[in-house]
């Protein structure tokens, strides 16, 4: 197991290193000014992103990532609960949900300016309204995944409704809620990017583009690869979480390191010889003769 998951890293590894190694020896031959090979940008990113603006512009963007995101989640799994149980109110409120889900959050950012102000809450509340989506889509058609069986023995046995829906509706819609909080992670990350390049004056993607506006091209492209290194690590932030709460899910079916189970060697079991015309009609005069008398012979059926 251990040689196994050792091997799937090292597999996995070999494609990043190899785009790396060839964009440098690319870079180093090229001489592009917009293109620096990785000594340069790693020297940029090495200053900037390991001491200097840590406090100043990426824990700013990481906790306003994290509270809109938080929002994102509990704001679309209870409402999807809501809605997934009850259809009516679904049914009612689908056009107004699906004008929402139609406005792209970066044409809100001068509604969201005019309204919360060059604040922290406008920046919150584009990432908020972006990655709520997923998590509400998703909640609601697992709600409405919930196996019937369940649910009918449920009230049989007259569980009050809350405890339904803690202990029979969430486990059960569990799998697709993680998924749609997944593709919301993502969404709320690069709406972190596109929230700060518009009145901000601290962040990740401030700095980026002062960078850019500045021709500043080796920072700029630190400030990149420090957005993909934060993307790739709350994804596998997020996987590990998933694994662990979704245990039961992955084990039932297969993946995310189900545990394997050594058979035995199956017992082999003899061939029931065909049913001839002549064994068939041995099998029915037995049938019809009756039970066996005390010495143990079989009466003769076609005997009176």
């Amino acid at each position: 197991m251990i040689r196994a998951r050792l091997g799937d890293w090292a597999l996995a590894l070999v494609v990043p290193l190899l785009l790396l190694v060839g964009y440098d020896l690319w870079a180093r031959g090229a001489g592009d000014f917009f293109f620096p090979p990785l000594s340069v940008i790693g020297g940029n990113f090495a200053d900037d992103w390991l001491f200097e603006r840590v406090p100043t512009d990426l824990l700013p963007s990481l906790g306003r990532m994290l509270a809109g995101y938080a929002i994102a989640v509990v704001l679309g799994v209870a409402a999807g609960m809501l809605l997934g149980s009850l259809r009516t109110l679904a049914t009612a409120l689908d056009p107004v949900l699906q004008f929402l889900r139609a406005l792209p959050p970066p044409a809100l950012i001068p509604v969201s300016l005019l309204v919360f102000g060059a604040g922290d809450s406008a920046k919150v509340f584009l990432i908020a309204l972006g990655a709520l989506w997923p998590v509400l889509l998703n909640t609601v058609d697992g709600v409405r995944g919930v196996d019937q069986t369940a649910m009918d023995m449920a009230r049989s046995y007259r569980i009050p409704t809350s405890a339904r829906l803690l202990r029979v509706v969430l486990p059960a819609a569990l799998p697709r809620i993680f998924a749609g909080a997944r593709t919301a992670l993502s969404i709320a990350i690069i709406l972190m990017v596109v929230s700060e390049l518009v009145g901000a004056s601290n962040g990740v993607g401030h700095t980026v583009q002062l960078a850019q506006r500045g021709f500043n091209i080796p920072e700029m492209w630190a400030g990149t690869l420090l957005l993909g290194l934060v993307g790739f690590a709350f994804n596998a932030l997020f996987v590990a979480v998933e694994r662990r709460v979704l245990r039961w899910h992955h084990g039932s079916t297969g993946r995310g390191g189900a545990p394997t189970v050594r058979r035995s060697r199956l017992r082999r079991e003899r061939p029931r010889p065909a049913l001839t015309p002549t064994r068939t009609a041995v099998v029915l005069e037995s049938a019809d003769a009756g039970p066996a008398t005390p010495d143990g012979r079989v009466p003769d059926a076609r005997r009176p």
